[in-house]
């Protein structure tokens, strides 16, 4: 079969772009809608995406006064949107620093079960400071966060797995609900976990839902590597975007795993018009509506030096080499500053389109043909959308782009599965406890159920 893209739909409030609230395409009243959502879900379906993401974090980040900030808790709200869609795959933010593995390995399961196997899971350890303060602890270094998520996935994995797949019998006639020989209690006792299980709730539809990471530095890819099944990232430039594909993938094998089992999405925001000119028109638009004080804060916030307005002329200074942070962040961005020369007040205008991921403007065959030249030469398995303006953005993407993408072979025209796993190309994994056939004997018709299952009552 011939490689296609994967598109994922990044909805964030009222578009990506920071000054989208105050654009009249815009309604930020909508930002707790979650009609919004759901027609954002919508549009996305209608276009054959392969799923929409929701990010979240676990502090209030920024400046409320000069930004729409406070959207609503991501499993909470995918739960809606699986009720108004039908195939689309549904990827939530979840931490592994301020969670618990059985309170996260419930949820996903009971999301999946939701939407009959379209879950996805994008794993975070939590970078910011404010985040510790909301728990009450310190922020843990960023080894220990990396080290604490591995074994949270450990535990996750064995509590998605403690149910087979067939331990659910259903012998109404003979009084048996479960197979309890096919429920496995999984004792883990580990360096930050002990967790009796089984979970309870059975197991998914698709094993376990879609594994997902968005971290890019040194201890975030070897996560990946091990772990992951797709990447959400932010590169600036084709080279770069190159060398982070090709180093990815070339992890892989010494987790034994093909390059296959691992799919790589930067994030794109396009900025679309029906000529090149309309579309550096709006991007003028929304760059002249950016309230230099709240990117400043942002901005100082991610480097780790206190920016003013004194700044705004002048090159990003010098900032230190370590952080606890958000690390691949905080090196793209500087590394944007340093290679183009730009001036804090220019910085900023590039990081208020995407937040440190590419923006591209132009009409729908020249955003079709970015996209093209980074899948085609190895850069990547496809794209995280993530649209300046919600939802007229999405709208023209999935209206204007996707239909030059699929004129020219490289999307779907339908849906070929049901699953999230599927629409990614990747198997359902089966369950670590399989173990021999079930002790409880049970009739074939009386686990049909049905029809079947009324012949033998009445036999009998």
């Amino acid at each position: 079969m011939a490689r296609t893209l994967h598109l994922n739909a990044f909805l964030y409030g009222v578009g990506h772009h920071e000054a989208a609230w105050r654009h009249p395409r815009t309604e930020p009243a909508r930002l707790t809608d979650v009609r919004h959502y759901q027609r954002l879900a919508q549009i996305a379906e209608r276009g054959k995406l392969d799923s929409v993401f929701l990010a979240d974090g676990l502090a209030l980040w920024g400046d409320v006064r000069h930004n729409a900030l406070g959207g609503l808790e991501p499993l909470t709200l995918l739960s809606a949107l699986a009720a108004v869609t039908e195939r689309i795959g549904l990827i939530a933010t979840v931490s592994t620093t301020y969670n618990e593995p059985f309170h996260v390995a419930r949820k996903f399961a009971s999301l999946d079960h939701i939407s009959g196997g379209r879950a996805g899971w994008n794993i975070v350890t939590s970078a910011g400071e404010a985040e510790a303060r909301n728990f009450g602890v310190e922020r843990p270094a960023h080894a220990d966060r990396y080290a604490r998520a591995a074994e949270f996935l450990e535990v996750a994995g064995k509590l998605w797995d403690s149910w087979e797949d067939d331990a659910i019998v259903g012998d109404r006639l003979g009084g048996v609900y479960a197979d309890t020989g096919k429920i496995h209690p999984i004792g883990h006792e580990g360096e930050h976990f002990r967790v009796a299980g089984a979970l309870n709730t059975s197991r998914p539809p698709q094993g376990r839902p879609l594994l997902v990471q968005a971290g890019s530095s040194e201890d975030g890819k070897e996560f990946a590597a091990r772990y992951a099944e797709a990447v959400f990232t932010a590169q600036q430039t084709f080279a770069e975007a190159r060398e982070f594909y090709l180093d990815l993938k070339s992890r892989l094998a010494r987790y034994g795993r093909g390059p296959g089992r691992l799919l790589v999405l930067p994030g794109i925001s396009p900025v679309i018009g029906s000529t090149e000119r309309e579309a550096l028109l709006l991007e003028k638009e929304l760059e002249e509506l950016i309230i230099p004080a709240y990117g400043l804060s942002q901005l100082s916030t991610l480097v780790g030096i206190e920016l003013t307005e004194d700044d705004l002329d002048r090159p990003l200074p010098e900032v230190g080499a370590e952080t606890e942070g958000a690390q691949s962040r905080r090196a793209l961005v500087v590394g944007l500053a340093r290679r183009e020369n730009l001036t804090v007040r220019r910085l900023l205008a590039r990081l208020a389109g995407g937040r440190g991921h590419r923006v591209v403007a132009g009409t729908p065959e020249q955003i079709a043909d970015e996209l093209q030249a980074w899948f085609e030469n190895g850069a990547a398995d496809g794209f995280n959308v993530m649209p300046p303006l919600l939802p007229d953005g999405l709208a023209d993407f999935v209206d204007h782009v996707v239909p030059v993408l699929r004129a020219r072979g490289l999307f779907r025209s339908e849906y070929e599965g049901r699953t999230l796993r599927e629409h990614y190309g990747l198997p359902r994994p089966a369950s670590q406890f399989a173990g021999p056939p079930s002790r409880v004997p049970v009739a074939p018709a009386v686990r049909q159920g049905g029809g079947a299952a009324r012949e033998t009552a009445v036999a009998r």
